[in-house]
């Protein structure tokens, strides 16, 4: 009796049997390819393995590199940020120094000015001083000449007019430097710049009113060195 088989099986049945001793048999140039072969495909992996592996340690470790060159950038940064806001806090308070300098400068420029000139004016005060009894002594001369002598004497006359003349050229010398005489007359009393000397009753002036000059007075720049001395008008009601 026989097996019907498959066309598969048969294909099978008709593979030949390879034997044990086969690969020693293909000879020493057989073996050695094929263990050459074996050994350079496992190389080949294991180095694919090896660089892969290697790449994967690289790429941390190029992530850390650059974090830490970040990190150093930005501290750099922040510490000439930090010298910055210093050297700006010292300009400015520099700056607030200056300012204050040239202000206190200029103040001092203002005092020492003043001062100046209030040395200026007590030694022409003084000076003027001195001088204003020599304007006094003028103004006596010409009081004492007579009218009817002017009339009379044309010598009298030419005298009393070059006194005249000396004394005006003085005033105005004097006024050239800030001393301007004061004549009161006809104002009201000032006790700032007057000095009443005495009072009289006066029907046609109003009360307080100088209506005599006794002695002129005089002030350097707008500042009373003499008081006028006046004869004032009395209050009759009081």
């Amino acid at each position: 009796m026989r097996l019907a088989l498959s066309p598969a099986m048969k294909s099978i049945i008709r593979q030949p049997i390879l034997k044990p001793n086969m690969f020693a048999t293909a000879g020493p140039v057989t073996s050695g390819r094929l263990l050459h072969n074996l050994q350079g495909k496992s190389s080949g992996t294991f180095q694919s393995r090896f660089y892969s592996q290697e790449s994967e340690k690289e790429q941390p470790k190029e992530e850390s590199s650059k974090t830490e060159d970040l990190t150093e950038e930005q501290q750099k940064l922040k510490t000439l940020e930090e010298q910055l806001e210093a050297k700006s806090k010292d300009a400015a308070e520099l700056k607030d120094r200056l300012l204050r300098s040239v202000a206190d400068f200029r103040n001092l420029q203002e005092v020492t000015k003043k001062d100046i000139q209030k040395a200026k004016d007590f030694a022409l005060q003084k000076f003027a001083r001195d001088l204003l009894e020599s304007v006094d002594n003028f103004g006596h001369a010409l009081q004492a000449f007579k009218p009817e002598s002017l009339e009379k004497s044309q010598e009298i006359k030419d005298l009393y007019t070059g006194v005249k003349m000396t004394k005006d050229v003085f005033e105005k010398t004097l006024k050239k430097h800030g001393i301007e005489k004061i004549e009161p007359l006809g104002e009201q009393f000032d006790p700032n710049k007057h000095e009443a000397t005495f009072e009289l009753p006066q029907l046609d002036k109003e009360p307080g009113t100088i209506f005599h000059v006794q002695q002129a007075g005089f002030s350097l720049n707008n500042r009373v060195i003499r008081p006028a001395k006046v004869g004032v008008v009395k209050d009759v009601e009081k």
